[in-house]
């Protein structure tokens, strides 16, 4: 999945941003509606939170993307040599 995120363009920095955005939304959603709607505090919190949580979601996904560009940068070869393994291991009966 990262590596189609990859491919198709979107880089770390785009999560990091969108992980920081989302804690200075999840504040100004807080805010906007502690003081615009008469819901109340709680209302607000769970507000803030929901939104507060994709914030770990994005920068995990940056980290994933970041990952994904430095093996790119230096060059390390393709999930292949893995790949291969898996093969050999499915052949192998269970319990050898």
């Amino acid at each position: 999945m990262i590596k189609k995120l990859h491919q198709m363009g979107l880089r770390s920095s785009h999560m990091y941003t969108a992980g920081a955005l989302s804690i200075a939304v999840s504040f100004g959603t807080w805010f906007l509606s502690r003081n615009v709607e008469r819901a109340g505090l709680d209302r607000a919190d769970r507000w803030g939170i929901f939104i507060g949580e994709w914030a770990p979601t994005c920068f995990a996904l940056g980290v994933a993307l970041r990952m994904e560009e430095t093996h790119r940068e230096i060059g390390e070869p393709e999930m292949g040599v893995y790949d291969e393994a898996e093969r050999a291991r499915a052949r192998t009966p269970a319990g050898i």
